[in-house]
């Protein structure tokens, strides 16, 4: 490539005015380093996505764009979720730059993978995942729950990549493509894979928040689990289906039995047995019909074609 590739650092942040006075010097110095070593373009920017912060995160991604132009901020209308923001930062930077790395403000993410990154680009990859190498960071609950979280979705037939988050770079190329997807159930781990084209992988170490608490907690990693099963696997539905077949297989053998028991007069008035089995069937029931359920609110909503982000500001127009 003779063009040198102009690149994107997408930020999404949510109540970050702790940690952006912190983080926001060290992704313009990697902007700086990349283009001082000849890599990207010198035009190339860091992109702030307010996903409706409630504390003064917005006011300084102004202060910082006023004050040097390598800082570009948009902000959306009300709070959105992670993933809706990470879209947002990438839909609009489509048309603007060659290439974009999306990763989290919070400064866990080892920025120094980019290097890597943008290298496995120059080297013809179209996407480029960034990957933890372990796990060490985190408590031994949410090291368990993550990483079952990854096998139930390779079990359950959805194509993610194993110990990735939202850490990668995309082309723009795959972002046209991206751009073909109306989802409004957004799991991005989930849909970059499905767009093909050739990719690798990075490996990094996740280090410790520098400042303020994390946003995600476990309230909000189960629903993005559910997110995640329910918006790119069906295979729940088969699943329901199976376990239907058997216990109506089971129920069946069962009225055999006792009609062949009634009529040998052997059988038994027994009110427990029955409770129990009509308790399990009715279980069974209930959590067939939520499975359904969840699938059918999905439906409802992508029904809806409402917008999956709504920029109230952005910080380019306060310039002009």
């Amino acid at each position: 490539m003779n063009k040198k590739p102009r690149l994107f650092i997408v930020i999404p942040c949510y109540n970050e005015e702790k940690v952006l006075p912190i983080t926001a010097p060290t992704f313009r110095d990697k902007l700086l380093q990349l283009a001082g070593e000849g890599k990207i373009s010198e035009d190339s920017r860091v992109l702030f996505v307010n996903d409706g912060s409630r504390d003064r995160t917005w006011d300084i991604i102004r202060m910082l764009a006023r004050d040097d132009e390598h800082y570009l901020g948009i902000s959306q209308s009300r709070n959105r979720g992670h993933q809706n923001a990470v879209l947002a930062g990438l839909m609009e930077s489509r048309g603007k730059c060659d290439i974009t790395i999306s990763i989290d403000c919070d400064g866990q993410d080892d920025i120094n993978a980019m290097d890597k990154m943008v290298d496995a680009y120059l080297d013809g990859c179209e996407i480029v995942y960034g990957v933890r190498d372990n796990r060490d960071s985190d408590t031994f609950f949410k090291r368990f729950t993550a990483e079952s979280f990854y096998r139930f979705l390779a079990m359950m037939g959805a194509e993610v990549v194993y110990n990735h988050a939202d850490y990668r770079l995309i082309s723009a190329r795959v972002l046209r493509e991206l751009s073909d997807f109306k989802e409004v159930n957004l799991y991005l781990r989930g849909m970059v894979p499905l767009v093909g084209f050739k990719s690798a992988c990075v490996a990094y170490t996740r280090a410790e928040r520098v400042a303020g608490e994390s946003h995600y907690p476990l309230k909000k990693m189960l629903a993005l689990a559910v997110d995640g099963v329910t918006s790119l696997s069906v295979k729940p539905l088969r699943m329901i289906f199976g376990l239907g077949f058997v216990i109506a297989l089971v129920s069946f053998i069962f009225c055999i039995w006792a009609l062949i028991t009634a009529l040998c007069g052997k059988s038994v008035a027994g009110w427990a047995s029955m409770t129990c089995i009509i308790c399990f069937i009715s279980g069974v029931q209930l959590i067939c019909l939520g499975i359904i359920a969840e699938y059918i609110g999905k439906i409802y909503l992508e029904t809806k074609h409402r917008p999956r982000y709504i920029i109230s500001e952005r910080t380019w127009d306060e310039q002009e």
